[in-house]
């Protein structure tokens, strides 16, 4: 401050306070049996099975368990300290330590008559111990009556079963848990690190972190943790079985899984560990029975996991390939995609059964087209539905093209398109049992002018529509109990989006079905039992209960008898007729299509050619993943000329080195390349020149017709 002397005064202090309430602090303040509850949740001094009420149910059932086996323990415990007693005397009595310092000192010889010796004063002293043990027990049973064997035994059984505890570094007695570890790591994570250990996933000096501790999660027991720096959660994944193994569970019993998004890592693991199989059990009813219809925008409720959540599978913008070995519930599985399809009066059904059984004759009365049977008029007639169906997925196309962004904001039907009768673009399923038996057919068709077998037509004609049709509204569900590469073409595996694997003969046939490499990463359909009719391994496209990031998981298939087929198939009619949707087969109007041939010709060729419109083959993977991912860049003028292998082993998700392998194998070996970065420096990769897959691309055309000429 300046005083009027204009001399400067120093100024009083400021403060920056606020007003306090007295009477809301007294009644904000934690009151003493409130800071005793917060205390006793904190405390690392207090047990937590009395911090958490599951905890403490937990531990008196454990309790309770305990002290109905301590009988048996405690014999067990005797009769081991028994052992090691009987062990301990042998030594000492055979003078085992003397002998040995003898061994080591190469004077055994020379110690032989004091070993002999000591040998015999030993067992002097061991008879006269034993002499004067039994007169003292005589004696003072004289003196005090048989209390005394009572007395005497007790003690002597205390303290033999004490010598016979279970403790590691004791002679003769290693480290054995009593019961199935899997209970008891839920009380002593050590035992999980230990298991952690023995199946080699992480190092003997490394340990694992606890990010929650074992808990009840539905009929087992859940834990997550974090692995140490550098090892990865695939790899727990990939080795499940040897995880099961040092858990001494069966790997059925075990789930494991990679922790994603934000509350994950590439490290973070989270495991379930069922008490028992639980497949073991009777199937689950389709919750379809109890609904009056369905929207097929909604995922079509499929089965449950081991841990009894729901797994729904998304059809819409997707397609669906199941494969199995006959009688093990495939077209169980196919029937319960189908049936949330039949619910929705306002989708079209192509159904075609080449099995000829009687499986799918309950939708005849809602299907737009339909046939039983694997006759040469039925691979016909189904070579027509899909030339219709290509040509009604490029009409859709051009309507859409027409409509407003309002009404089709995208190039994708929307619900209230596929809902409004007047542009005609429902979703449209076909639906194909056994259909390895039209793509293995050998007749001969003309297509433009060339001469080619009927199969190849039909898998290029499901090639495109498996590519272009999603977005259309078109679904393909493909069943097969021949999943090998010569039934399934590798083009048409590449685009068929949800895949489920049910019990194969062999780890080639779970991988054709689910994808290349497959196994590796631990899901292996032929290591399913036989006995577990319905369950599969199911790798969904789309977003599921489990989460959009699940690579696969195994499900077991709600069960659907035919009785339930039946009535959810008559519901369907109800309510087609209600919506005036019924169409084709279903009104008894199946008149062959107006197709322009020459056109659905054109647009397959055009589709399906990779390569300079080559013909469409069989390629071998991992190359046909590699032709797909690139697509047009594969191009001879306009694609690329490069492509990093890095980038391949990422978008493909594959294993690097069996990767290099395989291409290898196929004549494609990777060479390195001087590329530039974003900062604009160049550096040099590893990759594969284009021209090098374009031309392994055509050797293994040149293959397969050398093969179809030895054939």
């Amino acid at each position: 401050m300046t005083s009027p002397g204009n001399q400067v005064e120093p100024a009083p202090p400021v403060y920056d306070a606020e007003l306090v309430d007295d009477s809301v602090s007294a009644r904000t303040r934690p009151t003493v049996g409130q800071r005793l509850g917060s205390w006793w949740q904190r405390s690392p001094r207090v047990p937590v099975a009395l911090k958490n009420r599951q905890a403490f149910t937990q531990a008196v059932k454990d309790g309770a368990v305990r002290a109905l086996c301590s009988p048996v323990h405690y014999v067990g415990a005797v009769v081991r300290g028994l052992v090691a007693a009987v062990r301990w005397w042998r030594r000492w009595v055979t003078v085992h330590d003397y002998r040995d310092a003898a061994e080591q000192s190469e004077k055994l010889a020379d110690k032989f008559t004091e070993i002999r010796a000591l040998t015999l004063f030993r067992w002097k002293v061991t008879a006269a111990s034993a002499v004067a043990g039994v007169l003292a027990v005589l004696v003072t049973e004289l003196l005090y009556g048989s209390a005394v064997w009572w007395i005497l035994g007790g003690a002597a059984s205390v303290a033999l079963a004490i010598l016979g505890r279970r403790k590691d570094g004791s002679p003769g007695r290693k480290p054995v848990l009593s019961g199935p570890r899997s209970l008891t790591w839920t009380m002593d994570p050590q035992v999980l690190v230990d298991a952690f250990r023995d199946a080699k996933l992480i190092g003997k000096d490394e340990t694992l972190r606890l990010v929650e501790r074992a808990h009840r999660q539905g009929e087992g027991w859940a834990i997550i943790v974090d692995l140490p720096a550098t090892r990865k959660a695939a790899d727990v994944v990939r080795n499940r079985e040897a995880l099961a193994s040092a858990l001494a569970v069966d790997e059925v019993q075990l789930i494991a899984e990679r922790v994603r998004g934000n509350g994950g890592h590439a490290g973070r693991v989270a495991l379930w560990v069922a008490d028992e199989d639980p497949y073991a059990g009777p199937p689950l009813r389709t919750p379809l029975l109890g609904v009056q219809h369905w929207d097929a925008w909604r995922p079509v409720p499929f089965g449950h996991d081991a841990r009894a959540r729901k797994v729904s599978l998304p059809l819409v913008w997707t397609s669906l390939l199941i494969g199995a070995i006959p009688r093990q519930g495939k077209t169980f599985a196919e029937r319960l995609a189908a049936a949330g399809l039949i619910l929705d009066p306002y989708t079209r059904l192509y159904v075609a059964d080449f099995k000829g059984g009687k499986d799918w004759d309950a939708c005849q009365p809602c299907a737009h087209r339909f046939f039983s049977g694997d006759d040469e008029e039925h691979l016909f007639a189904f070579k027509a539905w899909l030339e219709e169906l290509v040509s009604e997925t490029q009409g859709r196309y051009g309507r859409m093209r027409k409509l407003d962004d309002e009404t089709c904001p995208e190039s994708k039907i929307t619900p209230a398109i596929s809902r409004d009768t007047s542009l005609n673009m429902p979703i449209t399923a076909v639906i194909v049992d056994e259909a390895h038996i039209p793509l293995e057919s050998r007749i001969t068709i003309e297509v433009e002018g060339t001469k080619v077998p009927l199969g190849k037509y039909l898998g290029e004609l499901l090639t495109w529509l498996a590519k272009k049709g999603p977005a259309a509204g078109v679904v393909v569900i493909l069943a097969t109990q021949r999943p090998d590469a010569s039934s399934l073409p590798t083009a048409l595996r590449a685009v068929l989006g949800s895949r489920f694997a049910l019990r194969v003969m062999d780890w080639r046939d779970s991988n054709i079905i689910l994808g290349e490499q497959m196994n590796t990463r631990g899901y292996d359909s032929s290591k399913l039992f036989a006995s577990h009719k319905g369950v599969g391994i199911l790798r969904p496209d789309g977003d599921t209960e489990a989460g959009a990031d699940v690579l696969a998981m195994t499900v077991r298939t709600y069960y659907m008898p035919n009785t339930d087929w039946k009535t959810i198939c008559e519901r369907g009619r109800m309510l087609r007729e209600a919506a005036g949707t019924l169409t084709g087969h279903a009104i008894g109007a199946n008149s062959a299509p107006m197709l322009d041939l020459a056109a659905v010709a054109k647009a397959i060729g055009s589709s399906t050619a990779t390569v300079d419109d080559a013909e469409l083959v069989d390629v071998p993977e991992p190359l046909a993943s590699v032709v797909d991912y690139l697509g047009d860049d594969l191009a001879e003028h306009d694609g690329r000329a490069f492509v990093p292998t890095a980038e391949l082993v990422e978008a493909l998700g594959v294993e690097p080195t069996a990767f290099g392998k395989q291409m290898a194998d196929l004549g494609c070996r990777s060479k390195r390349e001087r590329i530039p970065t974003t900062d604009g420096s160049v550096r040099q990769v590893r990759g594969y020149f284009t021209a090098d897959i374009r031309a392994a691309l055509a050797a293994a055309g040149e293959q397969e017709t050398d093969d179809d000429g030895t054939d």
